[in-house]
């Protein structure tokens, strides 16, 4: 991931090339939150914040995007290769990668397992991958406050690699 051009933005997307001779451009999204490209929502490019005028689906999960200040051909050619950037969205039910990196994780008893250094991308769920070498599947996770998280692992998971 690059460097966010302000501080506590999340990478949502890449601009990709130009669509059509009204501005439109096509977006790869790197999330799967599909209101980072809902008409409204606000986006930083890198130089500055575009709002989104209409969207739609293409194939491959590409999306074909309208700006609100990007009015033609020659203007969307000009931010091709950006980084889209967005605000955390509020969402207490799920799981934020930038929450759980770095977070030391305990288990259902209090024992310290260790850190969670990277999220895993699974098939059937994501894992946390610690510090120790334990991959935990997410499902596991029972919570995430202040830095920690708790997970109710089965019997013997932690023992795997000792």
């Amino acid at each position: 991931m690059t460097r966010p051009p302000l501080e506590g933005l999340l990478e949502v997307g890449r601009l990709g090339r130009a669509h059509g001779v009204k501005g439109g451009v096509v977006v790869t999204l790197v999330t799967d939150r599909l209101e980072r490209v809902a008409p409204g929502a606000r986006l930083h490019d890198g130089a500055g914040w575009r709002t989104v005028a209409s969207s739609r689906a293409l194939p491959q999960g590409k999306w074909m995007v309208q700006f609100d200040d990007v009015a033609d051909r020659n203007e969307a050619e000009r931010l091709t290769g950006r980084v889209l950037w967005g605000e955390p969205l509020v969402d207490d039910d799920a799981l934020w990668v930038h929450d759980l990196i770095g977070a030391r994780v305990a288990d259902q008893t209090g024992a310290d397992r260790g850190v969670c250094v990277a999220v895993v991308d699974n098939p059937a769920h994501d894992l946390l991958e610690l510090d120790t070498g334990h991959l935990v599947p997410v499902t596991f996770v029972v919570s995430v406050a202040d830095g920690q998280i708790t997970v109710d692992a089965p019997d013997g998971l932690f023992d795997l690699l000792d």
